[in-house]
């Protein structure tokens, strides 16, 4: 800690700040913080849902749409069956009535396991502007559904996509209060460039991201 402080004083003198930080500025600052301010924001004109799919689409991941949350479960049998996948593996919890079984789909509700091929989840909300999904962590809600299997399957409700991700923390911090231990931010699958700049899908998670919005 001593080291770490010599180099931000001689930053603040730097600045011509002076030395340590005093009372008052940290409070000052302990007050901008809470304010969550917002930096420039670019407004998003026309259709949000529109929006959303064309930058999760630019992203690598496929989309469809279905009026309610009972038609999910053959939405995502009839993805699967078209590209050949497994119809086994796990989901999160709070989705497991929602009849998998009736579709096709034995999916067990629980987190993730090295040998799953497929995880279903939901989201907390999406994020138009760059076609991003957003998922909190909690028991109910596992993480590592969304990031051990080499498929991922998400439904997300209209409703939950919001124009960009100031408003989706937003959101999080009015709807949760605390945040959780995790917030995964999802934008298609995982992909690396490492080699050669050469871009290789599924390196450190889900080859393939399908998101089925609802209604």
């Amino acid at each position: 800690m001593a080291a770490r402080e010599r180099i931000l004083e001689r930053i603040r003198r730097g600045q011509g700040r002076g030395g340590p930080v005093s009372a008052t500025e940290r409070a000052e600052v302990e007050i901008y913080l809470r304010a969550h301010p917002r930096g420039p924001v670019r407004p998003l004109a026309g259709d949000l849902m529109a929006h959303f799919t064309a930058h999760a689409e630019a992203n690598a991941s496929t989309t469809d749409r279905v009026a309610t949350l009972a038609e999910a479960p053959a939405a995502a049998a009839r993805y699967l069956d078209a590209h050949k996948l497994p119809k086994s593996g796990c989901l999160w919890p709070r989705l497991a009535s929602l009849g998998w079984d009736k579709a096709g789909l034995a999916l067990e509700p629980r987190a993730a396991r090295a040998e799953d091929l497929l995880g279903v989840t939901g989201a907390f909300c999406a994020i138009a502007e760059t076609g991003t999904l957003m998922l909190c962590s909690g028991p109910d809600t596992p993480a590592s559904v969304s990031l051990l299997p080499e498929t991922h399957i998400a439904l997300v409700p209209a409703s939950r996509v919001v124009p960009c991700m100031e408003d989706a923390w937003d959101l999080a911090r009015a709807e949760l209060g605390q945040l959780p231990r995790a917030v995964n931010f999802i934008s298609g699958p995982s992909r690396t460039a490492d080699i050669e700049q050469t871009i290789v899908l599924g390196a450190h998670g889900p080859y393939r991201v399908h998101i089925v919005l609802v209604g």
